[in-house]
């Protein structure tokens, strides 16, 4: 072996961190099995490599039953510089290989929950693969985010779910719909949730669409929402970027359960929570005007709601709840007067294995006898119900616009 090669092993070990005994050491092993090729060589053999010359020698072994060396000669084949050389190149690319995943593997395991950067190398309705520089990660389609698209020799941000020590090298699998990614996102921009003036207590998340946190401050000179916010909607806007658009609300925690579903709501104004702590239910009353924004695009801000306060959220307007309560009042003998059918929503809770969102019309009792009030109650009614169509286009409108 010539002294380029000894000192391309030095250059593999200062810039791959490849160490050269190792080389060396699966170098002679790749060498006995080139050797035991060779016509007329001895069955057993071993193969020593000189690492201050590079000289290799081959040692032909005679062994007893149980495997002990009973003689030994040396048996280096004339041309074997030749053998070797072809040798050393396989077995260098080989263990490269080898050493790599090992290094990686030592790299990065333990590091779930870390946050990554990488450059989307390929990506298909399977999986996308991203450079991480000194690793390549794996996204499964479940992991990433609805109808996101990764081009090729982008850079995006991912979630370290596992590190799989596999037979073929370590597989790094990240995530981009995790609802901890959010949290790596915020602490990467927001110093005080490092420090630990700030914290997230929880986190709801729809990937795509829509995202709720609510934060607590452990300082009471530090503002968790305006912290997590930032100048002007700074540091929120960075995390927004990275979420290709995603909607993020930010809430603050309160340890009174009924305030803090009427947060979880936001941006909608909630005038009244009702709660059932044995059946982990609460009715929310919101006013008329509001009803659409609680409810939120096809029922998604009352369920991210449900899943921050893990209660089963009933939302009512005032015109309904003010409905139901006359109800109670006529199966107790009091007259009622009829009032306009709205929606009703009940979003389950329980962390991230809420149900969605349940949409249900309150449907008039069709058994009820309106035909025996007196004539001057209908014609009330029939007055209240002609107000009550010119007032509800508007509010509809309204909740159109306040939700757009």
């Amino acid at each position: 072996m010539d002294y380029n090669l000894l000192d391309a092993l030095e250059l593999l070990e200062r810039e791959k961190g490849v160490p050269a005994d190792t080389i060396l050491d699966a170098l002679a092993n790749a060498l006995v099995s080139a050797y035991k090729r060779t016509p007329g060589a001895a069955e057993e053999a071993r193969v020593t490599i000189d690492p201050e010359t590079g000289e290799i020698l081959v040692y032909g072994q005679e062994l007893d039953e149980d495997g002990n060396v009973v003689e030994e000669w040396a048996d280096t084949p004339d041309d074997f510089g030749r053998i070797a050389a072809q040798t050393a190149k396989q077995v260098i690319m080989q263990r490269l290989r080898d050493a790599k995943r090992e290094q990686v593997f030592d790299i990065y395991e333990g590091r779930e929950g870390d946050l990554v950067t990488g450059i989307v190398q390929q990506s298909d309705h399977r999986y996308a693969i991203l450079d991480l520089g000194d690793a390549e990660a794996i996204m499964p389609s479940s992991e990433r985010i609805p109808y996101e698209r990764l081009e090729r020799g982008n850079r995006v941000k991912g979630y370290i779910l596992e590190v799989r020590g596999e037979g073929k090298g370590p597989q790094i699998v990240v995530s981009r719909s995790h609802p901890e990614f959010i949290r790596s996102l915020f602490e990467l921009e927001v110093p005080e949730l490092v420090d630990g003036d700030v914290e997230i207590r929880v986190i709801a998340r729809e990937p795509g669409h829509r995202t709720k946190i609510a934060v607590a401050s452990n300082d009471p000179n530090v503002d968790p929402v305006g912290a997590c916010v930032g100048a002007r909607g700074s540091r929120v806007r960075q995390v927004v970027n990275e979420l290709r658009g995603e909607k993020v609300d930010i809430v603050e925690w309160r340890d009174d359960t009924e305030s803090f579903i009427a947060e979880a709501l936001s941006p909608a104004r909630v005038k009244e929570v009702r709660l059932d702590e044995d059946e982990r239910t609460a009715e929310v009353v919101v006013p008329d005007h509001q009803l659409s924004l609680a409810i939120g695009k096809e029922g998604q801000n009352a369920r991210l709601a449900a899943r921050l306060s893990g209660y089963r959220i009933d939302i009512r307007s005032e015109s309904q709840d003010l409905g139901l309560d006359l109800e109670e009042e006529e199966e107790q003998g009091t007259p009622a007067v009829d009032t306009p059918v709205e929606e009703t929503v009940v979003a389950e809770g329980g962390g991230e294995d809420a149900e969605s969102a349940i949409v249900t019309p309150d449907v008039a009792d069709p058994d009820a006898d309106f035909d025996e009030l007196p004539p001057s109650a209908e014609t009330d009614e029939t007055a209240e119900t002609a107000e009550t169509d010119e007032i509800v286009p508007e509010a509809v409108a309204e909740n159109e616009n306040e939700e757009n």
